[in-house]
C-alpha cells in the first residue's frame, strides 16, 4: 500500500490519524516521555518536526492501538491472514480451492526485488551522527535504535531468501562505542542473526551486516512476525505491504531500497564490547553485558526521510500493541503447534514472558472422572518447551470445562485455579532451567527455573475475600492487604538481605503463619508495599511474577517433600526486590513536567485525542 515511510505519514495524518509537533524537542528523554503519555491516553501518532541536534524528523506511536494498524494494512489485510493460515494448514487451499486461488498469485507478486546498487534508490550517503540519538530512560547507557531492521545472511547459503531479519536493539553511542565508527549489538546467540555469526566465527570471517530502518510499516512488523518455516521476513513484507521489497548491494552489503536509514558494517569474530542499560520490557533496566559490536562502513539516509522510533518499558506500551496485532494476523498459531493446548496467554502486565495462562485437553481418563491433573502435565511439558514460551517462569494451566473459562480474565483465571489446585500435588517445578536473558530474578544471566500451577476438577476451596482474621497479628507482618479474593499481599517488618537469612526468617514465619487458619488464601505474597501491589491488578501481576524466582523464592506453610514432590498448605511468593534484581524504571519528574504542556488543554495532543477517541 505505502511505498515509504513518509506516504503512510501523511495518508494517517488525513485521516485523523496523527498528528504535528512542531516546536523543538530533545531527543534526552523527551521525546520518549512523549511518546510514552500519547500511548496511555490513547493520542495518534506523532511526527515530532524538529527534532533538537538532526535534521531528520522522528515518528512514534505509529502502532499505539490495533485500530490504527489495521487501518494502515487495511487493502491488504485479510489476504495476507489468508497465506499465514494457508501455511499452518496446507489442507485449506484443498478444501477451500476457489476462495485460495489467487493467493499463489499474491506471494509471487511479493517476491523481493533486485536492484542495481543504490540507482534509484533515493539514499544518499550521510553521517550516523546525523540521525536522532534518542535515549528513552535517564539510567540508558546511551541511545538506542528501537525499531531497528537487522539483516544478515546464511554465510554457507548467501542471498536475501535465506536472510534473516530481527529486531535486535541497537546502541549508538555511551560506553566504550566510538561514535559514528561502532554500535552495540543485542540479540540471544540462538536468534537468527546469531547462527550467521557462529558460522561466520568457524570460517573466521566478519559477518555482514545492514540495519534498515523506517521504510514502509509492513518492513518494521516483518521484524518482529514470528513467521512459519520457510516463509521469510522479504516475502512477508512484501505480502503485507502489497508491494515487493526493493534491494540492491553495495560495497558487499543488502541495501534496503525502501527504508530511510540504511547502516552497513561487521561484526568480528570475538569482537565485543559492554552494551546496556536499557529500559526494557520487563519494566526493569537490563544491566550492562558483553554484546557484539558492529564496526560501521557506511550510512545511507532517504531524501525526505523520517526517523521511527518507540519506547520499551513497563508494559503497556507500544510493543503491547504489537503483540495483540500479531496475534491478529497469524490466529492460533501456537495451538495448533501444540496438541491439546486449546488456549494460551502471554501475561502483558508482567512482562510477558514470567507469567502464562493456558487452557489444555483432560482426556486421559473417559470412562472414570478422575479429579487431578493428568494429560495437562504432558500439555504443561510441550507449552514451557515451545519457542518463546520456553522463557516463562510461572504457568498457570487449567482444563476445558462445561463452564466457559475466559483465558484473558485474569483475576477470573487465577481464582479458578486457586479455587481447584491441591497444594500438596499440583505444584510442578524445574529447576536450574533457563528465563529470559531480561529477567534478572533469577540466579544468573538466563538462568532460573519455572513452576506449574495445574488445576482440573470441581472446587476445593472457597477463596477469603478479606485478610483473615488474626494475620496482621503475627510476628514479623508490618501490614496486610487483600489482593483479590484468595490473594493476600504481606510486607513484612524486614527488608530482603539474602538468601541464606531468608531461610531462617521463612522459617520461623511459616510457623507462626501456620497458626492462622489459612485454607481459604492459598496464595501469599511478600512484597516491599502492600497498598502497591494490591493497588491495582496490574501492580500485582507485575511486581509478583517479575521479582521472584520460583525454586528460590516460593516457600509454604506446613510445607513438606514427599517422593521428591513439594507441597504446603498456602503457598508464599516472596516477591520483595533483592539486591541481585535490576533497578526499576523510573521516570525522571522533571521532564515529564516539561513536556505535559502538550498534552494540557490547548497542547496539540489533547486537542487531537478526543477525536481519535
Amino acid at each position: 500500500m505505502y511505498q515509504s515511510l513518509e506516504e503512510c505519514v501523511l495518508d494517517l495524518e488525513k485521516h485523523g490519524h496523527l498528528v504535528r509537533i512542531k516546536e523543538e524537542v530533545d531527543p534526552y528523554l523527551e521525546m520518549a516521555s512523549i511518546q510514552r503519555r500519547a500511548y496511555k491516553e490513547g493520542a495518534p501518532a506523532i511526527l515530532f518536526e524538529n527534532v533538537k541536534g538532526s535534521k531528520y524528523p522522528a515518528v512514534a506511536n505509529l502502532f499505539g492501538s490495533i485500530e490504527r494498524s489495521k487501518f494502515m494494512f487495511r487493502n491488504n489485510w485479510d489476504k495476507v491472514q489468508d497465506i499465514i493460515a494457508l501455511r499452518d494448514d496446507p489442507m485449506k487451499a484443498i478444501k477451500n480451492p476457489f476462495r485460495n486461488i489467487g493467493n499463489g498469485v499474491s506471494a509471487l507478486t511479493a517476491l523481493p526485488m533486485r536492484k542495481s546498487g543504490l540507482n534509484g534508490s533515493k539514499l544518499e550517503e550521510i553521517d550516523l551522527t546525523d540521525i536522532p540519538f534518542i535515549q528513552s530512560w535517564p539510567d540508558d547507557g546511551g541511545a538506542f535504535i528501537t525499531l531497528p531492521q537487522v539483516y544478515s545472511e546464511d554465510p554457507d547459503k548467501s542471498g536475501i531468501m535465506s536472510a534473516n531479519v530481527g529486531m535486535y536493539r541497537v546502541q549508538l553511542d555511551g560506553n566504550d562505542y566510538q561514535v559514528g565508527k561502532e554500535v552495540g549489538l543485542h540479540y540471544q546467540i540462538q536468534r537468527g542473526i546469531g547462527v550467521h555469526q557462529t558460522k561466520a566465527v568457524k570460517r573466521g570471517e566478519p559477518l555482514k551486516v545492514s540495519i534498515f530502518i523506517g521504510g514502509p510499516p509492513a518492513h518494521t512488523l516483518a521484524a518482529v512476525m514470528p513467521l512459519p518455516e520457510g516463509l521469510s521476513e522479504m516475502l512477508f513484507a512484501g505480502l503485507l505491504a502489497n508491494r515487493r521489497f526493493r534491494y540492491g548491494y553495495e560495497d558487499g552489503y543488502c541495501i534496503s531500497h525502501d527504508a530511510d536509514f540504511v547502516i552497513t558494517g561487521d561484526i568480528y569474530p570475538n569482537d565485543t564490547k559492554p552494551e546496556g542499560p536499557f529500559g526494557d520490557h520487563l519494566g526493569y533496566y537490563s544491566l550492562t553485558h558483553e554484546f557484539p559490536v558492529l564496526k560501521v562502513h557506511k550510512v545511507y539516509g532517504r531524501k525526505g526521510a523520517i526517523y521511527p522510533f518507540t519506547v520499551v518499558g513497563r508494559p503497556p506500551q507500544e510493543d503491547t500493541s504489537f503483540g495483540a496485532l500479531i496475534h491478529e494476523i497469524t490466529g492460533d498459531a501456537v495451538t495448533q503447534e501444540l496438541p491439546g493446548v486449546k488456549a494460551v496467554h502471554a501475561v502483558d502486565a508482567a512482562g510477558v514472558h514470567p507469567l502464562l495462562f493456558a487452557i489444555g485437553s483432560e482426556r486421559y481418563t473417559p470412562f472414570e472422572k478422575v479429579d487431578q491433573p493428568t494429560e495437562l502435565l504432558t500439555i504443561a511439558n510441550r507449552i514451557l518447551g515451545f519457542g518463546q514460551l520456553s522463557l516463562a517462569k510461572y504457568l498457570f494451566l487449567t482444563a476445558e470445562e462445561e463452564d466457559s473459562i475466559d483465558i484473558h480474565d485474569e483475576a477470573a483465571f487465577i481464582q479458578h485455579i486457586l479455587e481447584r489446585m491441591d497444594l500438596r500435588r499440583d505444584l510442578h517445578f524445574q529447576t536450574n532451567a533457563t528465563i529470559d536473558t531480561l529477567d534478572y530474578s533469577g540466579t544468573g544471566l538466563n538462568r532460573g527455573s519455572k513452576v506449574t500451577f495445574a488445576a482440573y476438577g470441581n472446587k476445593k476451596r472457597e477463596l477469603c475475600k478479606q485478610v483473615p482474621n488474626g494475620m496482621r497479628q503475627v510476628n514479623g507482618i508490618k501490614d496486610a492487604s487483600l489482593v483479590m479474593p484468595g490473594v493476600v499481599a504481606v510486607q513484612l517488618e524486614n527488608e530482603f538481605t539474602n538468601y541464606e537469612a531468608v531461610e531462617e526468617e521463612m522459617n520461623q514465619f511459616t510457623k507462626r503463619l501456620g497458626e492462622v487458619n489459612m485454607e481459604r488464601c492459598p496464595l501469599i505474597v511478600l512484597c516491599d508495599d502492600s497498598e502497591f501491589l494490591s493497588g491495582a491488578l496490574e501492580n500485582f501481576l507485575w511486581a509478583t511474577f517479575t521479582r521472584s524466582n520460583p525454586s528460590h523464592d516460593i516457600h509454604g506453610v506446613n510445607a513438606s517433600v514427599k517422593h521428591k514432590h513439594w507441597g504446603c498448605d498456602a503457598i508464599i511468593i516472596d516477591a520483595r526486590l533483592k539486591p541481585h534484581h535490576a533497578p526499576p524504571l523510573v521516570e525522571d519528574e522533571e521532564v515529564e513536567s516539561r513536556v505535559a504542556q502538550f498534552f494540557q488543554e490547548n497542547g496539540v495532543l489533547a486537542s487531537k485525542r478526543e477525536e481519535e477517541n
